[in-house]
């Protein structure tokens, strides 16, 4: 198995085993706003055993590629979504479940507009902007007790062009 995981552009098929991808896509399924503004509604399944759904802002550093994917983490009571507060593209790495680790990643890149959200359990990889500013609008849970598993790689992989 190669250590590379290379980036494949984002789309809702590909993603769909691991979340949603929130992007403006299709016909608007309402027009509001006197006529001036297409809502595209209800984008993502959000996802609680417990506690609410909050709004927080993260402002994350950035990332050069080739860089190393050395731990992925996942939120068993809840999901998680990203939402870009830039055009700017990011990385999205996700994994299949093997047995409570997770197992070969996939890494996809956004275009500009999309967002993502992890469905409850998803193994992911932490924020990765590829360009400042970094800013992204995150809804998750906002409860008692904890709500992150982390697994750490033996051997980091390489996430690549």
């Amino acid at each position: 198995m190669s250590d590379t995981i290379h980036l494949q552009p984002l789309t809702a098929a590909a993603f769909a085993p691991f979340g949603d991808v929130i992007e403006v896509s299709g016909k608007a399924d309402k027009i509001i706003n006197q006529g001036r503004c297409g809502r595209y509604h209800d984008r993502a399944r959000l996802d609680f055993t417990d506690g609410q759904a909050g709004i927080s802002v993260f402002q994350s550093k950035c990332v050069t590629l080739p860089f190393a994917l050395d731990m992925m983490e996942r939120h068993p009571d809840g999901s998680q979504a990203f939402l870009p507060l830039s055009d700017k593209p990011f990385i999205v790495v996700v994994a299949p479940d093997e047995d409570g680790k997770p197992g070969r990643p996939l890494a996809f890149k956004t275009a500009p507009g999309q967002g993502v959200n992890y469905h409850r359990g998803v193994w992911h990889g932490v924020l990765t902007p590829l360009h400042d500013p970094g800013l992204f609008a995150v809804v998750d849970r906002i409860g008692e007790g904890p709500n992150l598993e982390e697994h750490w790689f033996a051997t980091p992989l390489t996430i690549d062009t």
